[in-house]
């Protein structure tokens, strides 16, 4: 094997080859470093305690994840989607979603809401903010059991 010599460096100096993109054309100009609370809230739960060293520190949650409903039922599900610990709505036009995050103690108005949108195609329980198996046919009326009359 010979070794040949190295190519010859034919290309433009390096003050020439020097460029800048316009300010105008960089989409992520204002960034900030770090991640807004709305942005940290939104971020999966194994990832923000992988990430972040958070864990452990959230109470136990039953979350509804459902579709915009039509007509006064609608209008009642997101006014009781409101009233839950924690309620955001999430995508645009037929990918909206609402979802709703209910603690123990609000476990007559996490009822009152799943009789609303349960029956609704695309609506999802989640536990601690997680898909489980059998989360609406166990744990959903596990946690009814906590209503006190």
């Amino acid at each position: 094997m010979s070794k040949a010599p190295p190519p010859e460096d034919t290309s433009e100096p390096a003050a020439a080859r020097e460029y800048r993109p316009s300010d105008r054309f960089w989409p992520y100009l204002d960034v900030p470093e770090n991640p807004t609370d709305e942005e940290l809230a939104l971020v999966d739960p194994d990832l923000r305690e992988i990430l972040l060293g958070e864990g452990g520190e959230r109470p136990f949650s039953l979350t509804l994840v459902f579709p915009p409903c039509a007509g006064d039922d609608g209008a009642r599900a997101v006014e009781l989607a409101g009233q839950a610990a924690e309620h955001r709505v999430t995508g645009q036009g037929e990918a909206t979603r609402h979802r709703a995050r209910f603690l123990p103690s609000q476990a007559r108005l996490l009822r009152s809401l799943f009789e609303l949108v349960g029956p609704l195609e695309g609506t999802e329980v989640l536990i601690d903010d997680r898909p489980v198996p059998y989360a609406r046919e166990l744990w959903l009326p596990l946690f009814w059991f906590l209503i006190r009359e």
